[in-house]
């Protein structure tokens, strides 16, 4: 009777102690968006400055540092540095977070958009006051753009809060 006691007690502290933690910390040290855990404002805050930082960057297909990144690989470096794991892909990252209307945008939320017919294929980072970074097309480099731009406005799909 007491071992079944003590291994219930222990059951118990373990489950307690899982409760306790970061939903979203991995065994890494890098925490990882689930389903209903968000970045706090903070991490969002610094994923976006991290991608304004990488203004004049150029664009790289495939891209995911510095010396070149494509849309995807810009939100993922991005996030990377401020501590959360995202996706690589726009596909991918579009089914991560929460979607959000575009009134609720705040620094670090994703946002996306359809060109030349395809669903959700670019993405940028929303920085506030109605601007985004992104990685646009090759020859180009990372950039600022607003939202409300005739190009961004009649393309915009959505947004996505990490």
């Amino acid at each position: 009777m007491l071992l079944i006691l003590r291994v219930t007690s222990f059951v118990i502290l373990c489950t307690l102690t899982a409760c306790a933690s970061s939903p979203r910390a991995a065994d890494n040290g890098v925490a990882t968006p689930g389903k209903n855990a968000y970045a706090d404002r903070a991490i969002a805050q610094r994923a976006a400055d991290y991608a304004q930082d990488m203004i004049g960057k150029p664009y790289r297909y495939g891209g995911n540092s510095p010396s070149g990144f494509d849309c995807s690989g810009l939100v993922q470096y991005s996030y990377s540095r401020a501590g959360i794991e995202v996706p690589r892909t726009t596909r991918s990252q579009r089914k991560s977070g929460v979607s959000i209307n575009s009134q609720s945008l705040r620094a670090g939320d994703l946002m996306f958009f359809d060109q030349e017919g395809r669903k959700s294929s670019h993405v940028g980072i929303y920085i506030g006051d109605g601007r985004f970074v992104h990685a646009p097309s090759s020859g180009k480099h990372v950039r600022v753009d607003r939202l409300d731009a005739k190009y961004w406005k009649k393309h915009f799909a959505g947004a996505r809060r990490i």
